[in-house]
């Protein structure tokens, strides 16, 4: 049996090319604002994650830039040996007060911040409760672990308490949850997870990579938008949503993340994050908490867009967010009414299973601060018509 068999017989993709709605590696050839060129066509992005509207910013660039300028492209190595740059150590510090932690320890990218503090973490004498829809990058930690894995029925708290109950005292249990889950845009329900972790002598983890910067009065995520800062144990997000940059930092107690930082693999033997990026994410923590105009911005817009779409007939379920799910639950019909979008001139995102469930196929959209009155009209126009013309609305 030859391994790569699999590899020859793999034809989804091209049957998907050959009818012109194949969606994925689309090649971007110029970004400007919130509109970005695919080939050589001026299309406004409502499909990316950048919330607040700073991956243009030229206060962004100009700093990424003097970071280059003062250490390099890069630092050539592992934050363990030569890669621990003075900017590093600046940045933790800063994160960890603005989260309303004692420290936090940054990672090279977000899916690497998972692996690394998951893993290091948890072991063979530990059980991992996650929620069924928690990001791939918790699912693999949690594999990589090597901790006994439960998972419970999305946002279903009567199902989370009944696998904590069925885990033996001995056994150290971690919780691990979306704060805001990046498909369908809606919240955990932190408040009653953290009386389940302190009734059960469990600790909670929040990835919030598509919360940190959106929610909350001040921007420090879902913990916050609850009122629950002190009670989560560890906080990771991610640089390359309303950071504007590429990275993540996980956040919590002292010891705990002194622990991780001599233990997570993902770190250890992995080069650093770069000077650009570190620059990057640096100037746009001080924006979010200077410029909180972009928060509310993007709420306004938030409400608008939901309302305007289930008014003209969509289904957005039950986002909380400025992730807007469009459900068409319909695999064929989602490719199709992407690709009108895209024609029209609006960059959106088709999502099918294994992302979300089978029945539950979807068109992403993500909304920014900058996004004005006229690319909203623009974008409701353009589902009004591809709804119309496709017989979804």
């Amino acid at each position: 049996m030859d391994v790569f068999n699999k590899c020859y017989g793999y034809t989804q993709a091209e049957k998907l090319k050959k009818v012109g709605l194949y969606p994925y590696f689309t090649e971007i050839e110029k970004v400007e604002d919130n509109f970005v060129w695919v080939n050589s066509k001026k299309i406004l992005m409502v499909g990316s994650n950048n919330y607040l509207g700073l991956f243009d910013d030229p206060k962004i660039k100009e700093s990424a830039i003097a970071a280059v300028k003062q250490y390099g492209t890069s630092t050539c190595g592992s934050r363990f040996l030569n890669g621990t740059y003075s900017l590093h150590v600046e940045l933790e510090n800063k994160l960890a007060q603005f989260m309303g932690k004692e420290k936090a320890l940054t990672f090279s990218t977000g899916m690497q911040t998972n692996l690394g503090a998951i893993s290091a973490l948890a072991g063979r004498d530990d059980v991992i409760i996650l929620d069924r829809m928690v990001h791939a990058s918790i699912m693999d930690a949690a594999r990589l672990s090597y901790a006994h894995i439960a998972k419970f029925k999305h946002n279903d708290m009567k199902d989370l308490e009944e696998k904590l109950v069925h885990q033996p005292e001995d056994k150290g249990k971690l919780i691990i949850v979306d704060g805001v889950f990046s498909m369908e845009g809606d919240l955990s329900n932190l408040p009653k997870i953290v009386k389940l972790a302190k009734k059960y002598n469990a600790r909670l983890m929040v990835d919030d990579a598509h919360g940190v910067g959106v929610m909350g009065e001040k921007g420090r995520g879902t913990s916050e938008h609850f009122g629950l800062i002190d009670e989560v144990d560890l906080v990771m997000t991610t640089f390359s949503k309303s950071f504007a940059s590429l990275g993540g930092f996980v956040a919590g107690d002292s010891k705990v993340i002194h622990y991780i930082k001599h233990h997570a693999r993902a770190m250890m033997f992995s080069a650093s994050i770069t000077p650009a990026a570190l620059g990057a994410a640096h100037k746009a923590l001080e924006i979010i908490q200077s410029e909180p105009w972009r928060r509310k911005r993007l709420w306004a817009i938030t409400r608008i867009v939901n309302k305007e779409l289930s008014a003209m007939g969509y289904h957005t379920g039950n986002t909380k967010t400025p992730i807007i799910p469009v459900f068409i639950h319909d695999i064929e019909k989602t490719f199709m009414l992407w690709k009108f979008l895209r024609d029209f001139g609006i960059f959106t995102n088709p999502v099918i299973a294994p992302a979300v469930p089978p029945e539950d196929s979807l068109i992403r959209t993500s909304f920014t601060a900058t996004h004005t009155d006229n690319d909203l009209d623009f974008i409701l126009e353009g589902f009004k018509q591809g709804g119309k013309l496709l017989g979804l609305i």
